[in-house]
């Protein structure tokens, strides 16, 4: 198939490369073109001093001012997956939607493996709870 890789992190939307059971994953989303000016790529908006706002819930684009759910944009995307697969070994390569799915509680991004069809799931990184200490 042959996935372009991104030159830059400013390209993508969603970067990640770990490690999953005996295999690994690497995990890209480059960012969309406006839907309406077809000429700004999408991107989060800026604040008055020229920041990125990355807690914001749009897109924005910087051309004509179009704004996006996060949501919707999000899922209107393609995650491009390089793979070796925690169950075979094998090395694949992967292009699936990039809308995650409630699996086991947790919202993941499921691929499967050209080979053996087993399934590769790549969960969204969330921070553990602080333990209490004494008491």
């Amino acid at each position: 198939m042959g996935l372009i890789e991104p030159e830059s992190m400013d390209q993508c939307v969603y970067f990640t490369q770990r490690a999953i059971g005996k295999g690994s994953v690497k995990v890209w989303v480059f960012r969309g073109e406006c839907t309406q000016c077809k000429e700004g790529v999408m991107g989060k908006p800026r604040g008055a001093k020229g920041k990125v706002k990355t807690r914001a819930d749009e897109y924005e684009c910087p051309k004509c001012h179009y704004k996006v759910h996060k949501q919707e944009y999000e899922d209107s995307l393609l995650a491009n997956i390089e793979y070796t697969c925690p169950h075979c070994q094998h090395k694949g390569e992967a292009q699936v939607s990039f809308k995650r799915k409630n699996i086991d509680g947790v919202q993941t991004l499921r691929a499967s493996c050209e080979k053996c069809k087993g399934n590769i799931d790549i969960t969204k990184k969330m921070k553990e709870p602080k333990k209490k200490e004494g008491i």
